[in-house]
């Protein structure tokens, strides 16, 4: 389905852009942030809120401002919080019946999570993240994951097997230490970007499948 373009208002000089679908009987509105290297229409981007369309989740993308602008160094985190929190408040605003989840792919997810601890995300029912960045490629740590233990709504992480930006063996016991409101659910075989290799009988677009019906199962629990 088509996407609405909009404009939001993160403060009284900035303005990023958004796109919003939302399909027929919506149950949920995911506000998606896009990861360092890729925008709001990236491929996968794109492809993830058709997915997700079609279990009745809408989505609202947008712009990190330093995408906005064409630069490729992101912005500085309070620049990031300052911006999902508009995205969320314009959500709440054009769809105020529906559940509100947030989070993203990759740096945009992990930027929502900071600001959830920071400060709670009003209107937010649980955070999504697609692929989060515990660390950099080859270099495990868990020090990206301190401030997960200040996020106190239900949360879901989606990882694949194969994801050089977060070994499970890190992972597995970040998440069990958040209780019972996290979930990992781990898709087997995919990288960070979701690919798939072709000897595991899967095509990339089974797994944005998978995202998408994990996502919409997920959201209806909360």
């Amino acid at each position: 389905m088509e996407s609405e373009p909009l404009t939001i208002a993160v403060d009284a000089e900035t303005n990023v852009s958004g796109l919003l679908m939302l399909p027929p009987k919506a149950h949920a509105l995911y506000v998606l942030a896009h990861g360092a290297g890729a925008g709001m229409a990236h491929s996968f981007m794109t492809a993830i809120a058709n997915e997700l369309a079609a279990v009745g989740v809408g989505t609202l993308r947008y712009q990190f401002p330093y995408f906005e602008q064409g630069k490729k160094r992101t912005d500085p985190p309070p620049v990031c919080h300052a911006t999902v929190r508009a995205a969320v408040n314009e959500a709440a605003r054009r769809a105020p019946k529906l559940k509100l989840i947030a989070g993203g792919k990759s740096f945009g997810g992990r930027m929502t999570s900071q600001a959830q601890a920071l400060r709670p995300l009003p209107n937010v029912a649980g955070l999504a993240f697609i692929g989060f960045p515990l660390h950099l490629a080859k270099k495990p740590a868990t020090e990206r994951a301190k401030h997960l233990a200040d996020v106190k709504i239900p949360t879901l992480f989606l990882q694949g097997t194969r994801d050089e930006l977060a070994d499970l063996t890190l992972f597995e016991p970040v998440v069990a230490s958040m209780g019972k409101d996290a979930t990992l659910k781990i898709i087997d075989g995919a990288d960070h970007a979701f690919h798939v290799l072709a000897r595991s009988g899967r095509k990339d677009a089974d797994v944005l499948r998978e995202l998408a019906q994990d996502i919409a199962a997920w959201s209806k629990t909360l």
